[in-house]
């Protein structure tokens, strides 16, 4: 599993998600409190809006906590829109391509979590993907496949039902191969305006997911864990997907369409 925090709001630097506060991302990556594992150290990766449509983006293969680039960034770099992510590999290799977030065009995509039995799915899950979108697959893991499925099921014009409608192909085909868990995710992506969050599972052990306002009012901080035992959290239920803007957050019922489960990889 992994861990990621996401922001949305004035601008504000980095090092406020990433090294400032005492369970900082950083601090997650050696000490995460609400994970199957404690170690997030299979590379890291920020993407981050400014005065361009589309997102900047830096990666890494190595642990977090060893990166003096990334402190350094995290220092400088200040933008109204962040995603952050420290990666815990399930299955596939440790390289930059496989590393979050994602990107494709002015969207960014970072995940927490599996869909079932993907090593065999893998193939399937590509075919998936529409061949315009294809040359934006760098990477092999499910989370990439899940992302570019998306897109091409809609996430640009209606992002919860795009994401919705990937997520029940992929959770139909783990269930499919006998795979368990089929299908769990916390998910944050943006295209540069709004930032979306999601928390899913095909179980009863959707990843942890939580969100605040930033002290001053500046803003929304969206996290796997909370950044810091003071302040108000409030965690994200099960089965939602979430939309903030810089002064507002909208939450919504996170449900996948049967329809598109019926569908899956037809010719």
């Amino acid at each position: 599993m992994c861990r990621w925090a996401a922001y949305i709001g004035a601008p504000s630097f980095l090092s406020d998600l990433v090294t400032a506060p005492e369970h900082s991302l950083i601090v997650q990556s050696r000490q995460a409190e609400e994970c199957k594992t404690t170690l997030n150290a299979d590379g890291f990766g920020l993407a981050w809006y400014d005065q361009r449509p589309e997102p900047g983006l830096y990666r890494d293969t190595g642990p977090a906590w060893s990166d003096p680039n990334l402190r350094s960034l995290a220092e400088q770099l200040r933008a109204k829109i962040f995603l952050a992510h420290v990666r815990a590999a399930t299955g596939s290799a440790t390289s930059r391509n496989n590393c979050h977030p994602f990107t494709s065009g002015a969207w960014s995509f970072m995940h927490n979590g599996q869909v079932g039995g993907f090593d065999r799915l893998r193939k399937r899950a590509d075919m998936l993907i529409p061949d315009a979108l294809y040359g934006d697959r760098r990477g092999a893991t499910d989370s990439e496949a899940l992302f570019l499925i998306a897109l091409g099921a809609g996430l640009r014009d209606a992002p919860a039902l795009g994401l919705a409608r990937a997520a029940a192909l992929l959770e139909a085909e783990a269930q499919r191969i006998g795979a368990r868990p089929a299908l769990r995710m916390t998910a944050a992506l943006s295209d540069g305006r709004s930032l979306y969050a999601v928390r899913y599972a095909s179980d009863n052990r959707a990843p942890s997911l939580y969100y605040r306002r930033t002290k001053g009012g500046a803003g929304w901080q969206v996290t796997s864990e909370p950044l810091e035992a003071s302040g108000h959290w409030t965690e994200v239920p099960p089965s939602t997907f979430c939309t903030f803007t810089a002064n507002d957050v909208a939450l919504q019922p996170f449900q996948l369409p049967k329809s598109t489960q019926a569908q899956v990889f037809e010719p």
